[in-house]
């Protein structure tokens, strides 16, 4: 049997340095990094999960796992097991159409 959850991925900023660019910082403080998902079983928190997007591989950290009575399923919030993330990685992460980039911000 398969469980359907939602994941709610933090990851860490990115910096950005081009041979023909300035330096600049992705914050993403404000952003997180969504995901539908079937897993096997639940996953408890400060377990290690394994993720992908259409190029890469990648750990993350759960960090907590509640039920959404709106949604019908789990969302659970983790955080990207490493302390950085490659400017390769995180723009595959942004243009895989598997995972949605949500602001933390309302909108008005």
């Amino acid at each position: 049997m398969t469980i359907t959850l939602e994941v709610n991925l933090r990851v860490p900023n990115v910096t950005v340095n081009g041979p023909d660019e300035a330096v600049r910082r992705i914050t993403n403080s404000e952003s997180r990094f969504w995901k539908v998902m079937d897993v096997a079983a639940l996953p408890k928190v400060g377990d290690d999960l394994e993720l992908s997007t259409r190029g890469h591989t990648f750990r993350a950290i759960v960090k907590r796992v509640d039920w959404h009575d709106d949604k019908g399923r789990f969302v659970m919030a983790c955080h990207y097991a490493k302390r950085s993330m490659s400017a390769g990685m995180y723009e595959d992460l942004r243009a895989d159409p598997n995972w949605t980039m949500r602001s933390l911000i309302p909108t008005a």
